[in-house]
């Protein structure tokens, strides 16, 4: 069954995004590309991105209606996506729960997927 994971991580300011140490990425980096590594290993990664900050982003409610940015204030951020094929819900959250985010003090909100077919 396929389930998103949604990457919920505390709002920062965005300058800090994808910043390195003089020494190389950080510590935290590190850990993103060893799950992302492990996700692929596993052979359940059917696609996934990082999205960029919601200073980017516009909203649309209607027809010609348009916001800069998200509608809610909120402390955290969506960050990023994985859409995985696990056998059921117990595996997706075992997957969420080894997720770098949460040792941010983010969240990953775990959805099934509908299949139309």
């Amino acid at each position: 069954m396929k389930y998103m994971l949604l990457i919920y991580t505390p709002d920062a300011p965005e300058s800090a995004a994808g910043a390195e140490s003089a020494t190389g990425p950080r510590d935290m980096d590190k850990a993103w590309v060893d799950y992302d590594k492990a996700v692929a290993d596993a052979g359940i990664r059917v696609s996934g991105d990082a999205l960029h900050g919601p200073s980017t982003a516009t909203t649309v409610r209607g027809p010609g209606q348009t916001t800069d940015g998200p509608f809610a204030e909120t402390r955290e951020v969506l960050g990023g996506y994985y859409v995985i094929d696990v056998p059921d819900l117990d595996a997706a959250l075992d997957w969420a729960g080894r997720c770098p985010a949460m040792t941010l003090g983010g969240a990953v909100e775990v959805r099934p997927i509908v299949d139309f077919s």
